[in-house]
């Protein structure tokens, strides 16, 4: 049993499908499963945790977990290698939970030293949640398993090497924890400005947007991906960050690339020519991942929270179909409409077997991690909403002048000044237009293209644009109603 040992001595600990690049990060491979196994996942659902929302949520019984417990125990007992990580999630030193992560391999112990707050380096005030522990021993079962037992406290993860199954259960407890307090789980970023008066969250799915758009080096990042809104404020869940790195460059994504290179970042699944780095190899699976810890980041909050409620909350959404204005001014009740339906468009090329782009639903913009019924999230969002007073906007960052194949993909340099106008409150005072055709409410702002606020002036055929349009509200409707 190898405990708390850091990740520089981790290093010589490397093994099997890890090891390290010369004065560079850590090479991880996941094969043959290179991301989340979406029907891994099960709760045990007993009498103490019987909300769980098994319309959602696969469920085992009590006896199903403990028969694989033993089979967990019996392998900690064994004569392997186990390396034992005490961290805590949820960088507010006032409500954190402290967790016993034991692993197979080193290289998933530095992982959690990245992601969490090692016991080495925590601060901690006031531990509000009880322990939890998990068990990662990819090799013990041969399919992918994470099983949740909320009332015993344990995570077990098997048949997968995929670091990311760690992270994502630790969430999904959080999701399961916050709300009992009437506080607000997010699958999220979160940035502030640099003089900390002026935070904002980011929702959305994969691709639309959202690490890159949080990492702005005027703003302090608190987070890229899962957080909390407390009664005192926002929180980050995580020290570190887990991005996606396919076609990642120097270029275009200066920070993340930086933080890529660390001396502990694990990339995984990103191939290695001749000794370097290929980001823009994608032979092995679209789904390349670096983890590392968030002062990899120059701009970064090293206290990861703040005492303060967001002014702007940014939903954003990357819509394949080219219907959308660019940014759209959301009431309360519209906000919580959008959280619920959580929509994107995957295109082709993101998932086997999708030719056209298909319209995705994801509901609090992280179904998978939500154990509870939606509208117990939601009905938070609202009520924090209109306590705080809090703007909210639905920014597409997907196609305009045509859907995917026929127009181009919405210029970065106009998401970056439309969220920088939601940043210094000129949208706030821009008067805004109801949008003809979808309903939205637009800013009318002259810094932002026409073309963008009014999507159908940049299409050639504007009986195209109406038919994409009505195909998109219709999709809209019949998501709309499991939530009446």
């Amino acid at each position: 049993m190898y405990k708390n040992m850091k990740s520089e001595d981790l290093i010589q600990h490397l093994k099997g499908n890890s090891f390290k690049v010369h004065n560079g990060p850590i090479i991880a491979d996941t094969a043959p499963i290179f991301g989340r196994s979406p029907n891994a996942k099960a709760y045990v659902c007993s009498n103490n945790c019987d909300d769980i929302d098994l319309a959602n949520n696969k469920s085992i019984s009590k006896e199903y977990f403990y028969k694989n417990l033993k089979k967990f125990k019996d392998f900690l007992k064994s004569n392997q290698d186990i390396y034992l990580q005490e961290v805590f999630a949820i960088k507010d030193p006032r409500k954190q939970m402290k967790v016993d992560i034991y692993t197979e391999f080193a290289v998933h112990s530095m992982f959690v030293r990245n992601m969490f707050i090692p016991l080495d380096e925590n601060l901690c005030e006031n531990q509000e949640f009880d322990n939890y522990t998990v068990y990662h021993f990819p090799t013990l079962l041969d399919e992918p398993t994470v099983l949740v037992s909320i009332e015993d406290r344990i995570v077990l993860i098997s048949g997968t090497l995929y670091s990311g199954e760690i992270k994502k259960s630790i969430f999904s407890i959080l999701n399961y924890l916050f709300p009992k307090k009437g506080w607000l789980p997010m699958h999220c970023s979160i940035n502030i400005d640099k003089n900390r008066k002026n935070p904002a969250i980011f929702f959305g799915l994969s691709g639309t947007g959202k690490t890159t758009l949080s990492s702005d080096e005027n703003r302090i990042l608190i987070g890229d991906d899962e957080h909390g809104w407390t009664d005192s404020g926002l929180t980050n869940f995580e020290n570190g960050c887990y991005a996606k790195t396919i076609n990642l460059s120097k270029a275009d994504e200066p920070q993340i690339w930086a933080a890529s290179q660390g001396k502990f970042s694990i990339l995984e699944n990103v191939i290695i020519k001749d000794g370097e780095v290929d980001f823009f190899d994608s032979s092995k699976t679209e789904n390349t991942r670096a983890s590392y810890p968030s002062k990899y980041i120059d701009n970064s909050d090293p206290l990861g929270f703040v005492d303060l409620h967001p002014k702007n909350i940014i939903m954003l959404t990357c819509d394949a179909f080219g219907v959308l204005p660019a940014v759209m001014s959301l009431t309360s009740e519209e906000a919580v409409e959008q959280f619920l339906l959580g929509y994107t468009a995957k295109v082709a090329g993101t998932e086997d077997g999708v030719k056209e782009p298909k319209a995705t639903f994801s509901h609090c913009f992280g179904a998978p991690f939500m154990p509870l019924c939606p509208k117990i999230y939601s009905n938070i969002l609202r009520e924090k909403i209109e306590k705080h007073n809090v703007k909210c906007w639905l920014v597409n960052t997907g196609w305009s002048g045509g859907g995917f194949g026929d127009g181009e993909r919405m210029p970065i340099s106009v998401t970056r000044n439309i969220i920088n106008k939601i940043h210094d409150g000129t949208l706030a005072k821009s008067s805004t237009k109801k949008h003809e055709y979808t309903g939205f409410l637009v800013p009318q702002c002259k810094s932002i293209s026409e073309i963008y606020l009014n999507p159908e002036k940049s299409w050639d055929n504007i009986e195209n644009y109406l038919n994409k349009c009505s195909e998109l509200l219709f999709m809209f409707y019949n998501e709309k109603q499991k939530y009446i």
